[in-house]
C-alpha cells in the first residue's frame, strides 16, 4: 500500500489482524504508522467526479467531497450525485450536495461554470 500522509508516499507492508496493525515496513516517517490504522479501521477517501449542469456554457461541472468520506460509501454518493442537475450558473465553493447520503459529507463545485449565452436574433 502507499501511504499517502507526507509527500514522500512510501511503498509500505502493512500487517495485521482483524482491525488491529501488528506492523509496518518500508516507511521512511513515523506518519505511515498512523495512515496504516486509519487505512485498516476506516478507509476514508476525497470523492471526486462531475455534476451534469443545465443551461452552461459545458455539460459538466467538477465537484469533490468537502471531507473525506468512508470508503465503502463512494458508489452510494456517486449514485446520488448522478441524479442530480444543477442549475447554471455554478459559482467555485457552491453547495452541490449537502449531507450526502446522510454521512455528513458535502459535496461542493470545484470551478465556477458560467451559463450560456443565449443567442441573440
Amino acid at each position: 500500500m502507499i501511504c499517502v500522509n507526507c509527500p514522500v508516499g512510501c511503498d509500505i507492508k502493512v500487517t495485521a489482524e482483524g482491525d488491529e496493525v501488528k506492523s509496518v515496513e518500508g516507511n521512511a516517517c513515523p506518519r505511515a504508522l498512523e495512515f496504516a490504522r486509519d487505512e485498516v479501521r476506516n478507509p476514508t477517501r476525497i470523492f471526486a467526479t462531475t455534476v451534469r449542469v443545465s443551461g452552461g456554457r459545458l455539460p459538466v461541472c467538477p465537484v469533490r467531497s468537502l471531507r473525506a468520506a468512508p470508503k465503502s460509501r463512494l458508489f452510494d454518493i456517486s449514485r446520488e450525485v448522478a441524479r442530480l442537475v444543477v442549475p447554471a450558473p455554478v459559482r467555485i465553493g457552491q453547495m452541490i450536495l449537502e449531507d450526502a447520503c446522510g454521512i455528513g459529507v458535502d459535496i461542493v463545485a470545484t470551478r465556477d461554470l458560467e451559463a450560456q449565452e443565449e443567442d441573440v436574433k
